[in-house]
């Protein structure tokens, strides 16, 4: 039984990995016709149609109401961070950077999150991670040269720090997540319901509503079920199957090599040298962070 549930864990956290590999092109092909701010609408909705069908027909039953104040406050933080405040950050970044830049920069966040730790969870920074943080930062470095890199210069500054600024949103909501001990698909659930109440303000604000009759929505409709929605029911069964997390966790570092695959093929975006290479050192920063000191 044991073997059984870690391959259905495996599959789980391949079929995620390959979701999230495709929609940093589906991002610039939804970007081409909608700005970020009606591909957030869209794709917020539909997660939020996934999340309330899988709590509406899965066995185990889980009540929203009656819901306590303090837990629509917390669910209201969490749907302001992500998906609202993340993905609006993240679609602005793919309408300025290349999707070879943006997906690797905006994959720092492991390492933005061991150092937000520090101050918020009361976890000490090691060596190793100060090393780590130094690798993935010379990895941002190399990617924002887009292929320039004997004749240094950032290009793109304000797409680098959006990317970066997204990383920051993200790990703040996944130290707040952590501490959430509600069932996973409620809270999931629950913040998107309220992340949709915030956009649908901000798109009413900006006259982004009339779109909806104009623009082809199938690209936005696929990040809402393949980006926003199914990959994190999916990731979390992977979770919840396997025997460990680390045997599939680090499985979650081929997404970008993946994704890379998919922007050259179908956006045709000429890859830069250093896109390898850049990633390659973020990848090698996270991987450093994880490492767990052997008892001699």
């Amino acid at each position: 039984m044991g073997h059984s549930n870690q391959s259905r864990a495996y599959m789980f956290a391949l079929l995620t990995v390959l979701s999230w590999s495709t929609v940093a092109t589906a991002f610039k092909i939804a970007l081409r016709e909608l700005n970020y701010i009606q591909v957030l609408l869209i794709a917020n909705v539909v997660s939020l149609g996934v999340y309330g069908l899988i709590l509406m027909f899965r066995s185990e039953r889980v009540h929203i109401f009656p819901i306590s104040a303090r837990d629509l406050g917390l669910s209201a933080v969490q749907g302001f961070l992500n998906p609202f405040g993340y993905y609006l950050i993240l679609f602005k970044v793919y309408s300025i950077l290349p999707a070879q830049i943006a997906q690797p920069v905006n994959f720092i966040w492991p390492v933005v999150l061991m150092i937000l730790s520090a101050p918020l969870l009361k976890q000490p920074i090691k060596l190793s991670g100060l090393f780590a943080l130094l690798i993935s930062f010379l990895g941002v470095v190399v990617l924002s040269s887009q292929g320039n890199l004997l004749h240094f210069k950032v290009k793109e500054p304000v797409g680098i720090a959006l990317a970066l600024s997204s990383s920051i949103v993200w790990s703040l909501f996944w130290i707040i997540n952590m501490k959430d001990k509600r069932d996973d698909v409620l809270k999931l659930f629950l913040s998107a319901s309220l992340s949709f109440v915030f956009v649908l303000i901000l798109a009413a604000a900006t006259n982004n509503l009339s779109f909806i009759f104009s623009k082809p929505l199938l690209p936005a409709v696929y990040i809402g079920l393949f980006e926003m929605g199914i990959p994190f029911v999916l990731w979390l069964k992977a979770l919840q199957l396997s025997e460990s997390t680390g045997k599939i966790s680090n499985l979650i570092y081929l997404t970008p090599f993946i994704s890379l695959f998919f922007i050259h093929t179908i956006l045709k975006e000429r890859l830069y040298y250093t896109s390898l290479i850049g990633l390659s050192l973020i990848i090698a920063g996270i991987l450093v962070q994880r490492i767990k000191k052997q008892p001699s």
